[in-house]
């Protein structure tokens, strides 16, 4: 059983992503070319923005917008303490200083009555010039942006949107669709092969609507390049998703649309359904995943929260037994790591963070998880 089944996914559309992957061959145009812009139009279209821009990473994505944005030292960047590194990581990366802010038990994502008390606090205290919140859409949920954007307002916050693991969620808001990577000033997602949406390598992508943006984003992705490659206006990095890995994301981002979303949100719902009704009849005290209503996830990742370690850690246990596998997202929180210990800002509660750490754990989640593999799963927690 895997956790992530990408061969079975390959294998089911094998003809056609060999095709995409020989034509590129083929051409022999590894840099840049007709799938890269042809990626960029669709993910643009399929997000609701104006401009698609690729790139090598979701972490360079992330640090890419920080830099347009002239984030630097002395600026205070607002981040969730349960997440992956990078979104903190690249906070420090440009000079500035991560803020923690706790997370919502019941979703994963930035809890908004944390954030604003740690906005309040950071502007009191005056030794750093509040700029930018980074909502992370955590295990394919997108955070609670109407909540969020009025407060980004009410301080006059630029608003990053980190959606590595949240491609493929939206929000219905007042009867509209609003997808993931379509909220604040700009967006980014991941394509790591264990993305919702992933490619056979890293890559990554910025959603914006200003043009000038869009050009200074282009610009910096290239060395800081002008009209031309050799005329560098600005100091910039190499961050660019190369042929390959777009005409893979072009035929991949087919099937992703018309039918993985909806096969992993029927995993999900055989989950909720069926290990609910296990866990309730044995007495098992964990709590599953809920969308709220007007959500919904491309879920990422299936996590459970435990009563205690000392639970988690005896359930992960006898799953392994039975050969299934877990993960762990996150043992630490972000505010723990070493790498922030001389610069990062704490100025509210984790408790909710702290608690998940100790408490969390992941269970097999893809479009092509089998009701067989589901039974065993569920079954296990007798």
């Amino acid at each position: 059983m895997e956790f992530r089944d990408l061969k079975t996914q390959y294998l089911n559309h094998k003809e056609n992503i060999d095709k995409a992957i020989e034509k590129v061959l083929l051409s022999s145009q590894f840099i840049g070319g007709n799938p890269v812009k042809e990626l960029e139009k669709n993910l643009a279209d399929y997000v609701g923005r104006k401009y698609c821009i690729t790139c090598a990473n979701g972490t360079d994505a992330l640090e890419l917008v920080l830099l347009a944005w002239g984030i630097k030292e002395g600026d205070a960047v607002f981040v969730p303490d349960f997440t992956f590194f990078s979104t903190a990581e690249v906070v420090s990366r440009v000079g500035a200083t991560p803020v923690f802010v706790d997370v919502n038990t019941d979703t994963f994502n930035i809890d908004t009555s944390s954030l604003e008390q740690a906005i309040e606090k950071v502007i009191e205290d005056g030794k750093l010039s509040a700029k930018a919140i980074i909502p992370v859409d955590l295990f394919g949920l997108p955070a609670d942006y109407p909540k969020i954007l009025p407060i980004a307002k009410k301080y006059n916050l630029k608003v990053l949107e980190d959606g590595a693991q949240g491609f493929g969620g939206h929000i219905e808001i007042d009867g509209k669709i609003n997808r993931a990577c379509s909220f604040g000033d700009a967006s980014t997602t991941s394509f790591f092969p264990a993305k919702p949406l992933g490619c056979y390598g890293d890559g990554g992508a910025i959603f914006v609507d200003d043009e000038d943006l869009k050009n200074l984003l282009e610009s910096l992705k290239v060395h800081g390049k002008g009209d031309h490659k050799y005329n560098n206006v600005r100091v910039g990095m190499n961050s660019r998703l190369d042929t390959v890995q777009a005409a893979i994301l072009n035929e991949k981002f087919k099937f992703f649309v018309s039918d993985e979303l909806d096969l992993v949100n029927e995993v999900y719902d055989y989950y909720s359904k069926h290990l609910k009704e296990i866990i309730e009849e044995n007495n098992i005290n964990i709590k599953l995943p809920k969308i709220p209503k007007n959500f919904y996830s491309s879920f990422a990742q299936y996590t459970v929260i435990a009563e205690n370690e000392e639970q988690k850690d005896k359930l992960r246990e006898d799953l392994s037994k039975k050969e299934i596998p877990t993960n762990i997202y996150y043992p630490r929180g972000l505010s723990q790591q070493k790498a922030f210990e001389n610069n990062k800002l704490t100025p509210v509660s984790l408790k909710n963070s702290e608690n998940l750490c100790k408490s969390v754990f992941s269970l097999p989640m893809h479009p092509y998880l089998s009701k067989e593999d589901l039974d065993i799963i569920i079954k296990s927690f007798k």
